[in-house]
């Protein structure tokens, strides 16, 4: 998921009357398409540009050249470098890079800085949509790694106000209501995540975990074998196949 969210963040934003003249915008256009295809080239490329001047779109990316290496750290500080230069030029866009370093602090695993990264692209007040949701989902999931259940909620709320047809927004949202008790809750929305992504192996792995929660055998059953089926070599589905043993041993 967290590849996704940052691939979708490497779209282009379109350049206003105010953007950057026609070669720099097809230098960054080129160097973001490099950054999927040939991410080491894109490494370089980038740096180069930096050193030169190319600013905050260069640093960007350079960002995501780094995530597609995996390379989260440092990903993250490149982002954090295109928020402030952005925020100096005072470019609307650096909230957007705020919510990528936000986004690449998660996988790096550091979900202090995430949060700290998120908070600073939802209060710059420009961020709307999707974009929005998908900020307040991840900063959502810094807070509950900081035991912030309360306030995990009320992201993953606000997240499934503006994003309401994401089945990952629905599918933290049953897995935070079934961690604190909320039952109802849980069951509403992986109801909601399945209708959304029912071929999904994480969405299939929480539904069993739900269901057994529930004391409902036959359907933790059943999500826990779907999961495993669909991909049995994930987290998720190995998860969902030792739950199979587990609860079967049970018996």
């Amino acid at each position: 998921m967290i590849l996704f969210l940052l691939a979708q963040a490497a779209t282009p934003t379109p350049m206003g009357p105010v953007g950057p003249a026609s070669s720099e915008r097809a230098r960054y256009e080129h160097c973001l398409d490099r950054a999927t295809s040939d991410p080491a080239g894109a490494e370089a490329e980038a740096g180069a540009w930096r050193v030169a001047g190319g600013g905050f779109l260069a640093s960007q990316c350079l960002g995501m050249a780094y995530s597609r290496e995996q390379r989260w750290s440092a990903a993250s500080i490149a982002f954090e470098t295109a928020a402030t230069a952005a925020e100096k030029a005072k470019d609307a866009r650096s909230s957007g890079y705020w919510a990528q370093a936000g986004n690449a602090w998660l996988a790096a695993g550091d979900a202090s800085k995430a949060r700290a990264a998120l908070d600073a692209a939802i209060a710059s007040g420009t961020l709307t949509g999707m974009d929005l949701g998908e900020a307040h989902l991840d900063r959502a999931r810094a807070l509950v790694t900081a035991n912030d259940m309360e306030g995990a909620r009320d992201d993953l709320d606000r997240a499934l106000s503006e994003v309401p047809k994401d089945p990952l927004a629905w599918l933290l949202s049953a897995t935070l209501a079934r961690r604190t008790g909320d039952m109802p809750r849980a069951q509403k929305d992986i109801a909601e995540a399945l209708r959304l992504g029912g071929d999904d192996s994480d969405v299939q792995l929480e539904a069993g975990n739900i269901a057994a929660k529930a004391g409902d055998a036959t359907n933790a059953k059943a999500a826990w074998q779907q999961a495993a089926n669909l991909r049995p070599d994930s987290p998720s589905g190995k998860a969902a196949a030792a739950a199979l043993q587990q609860f079967s041993g049970a018996q």
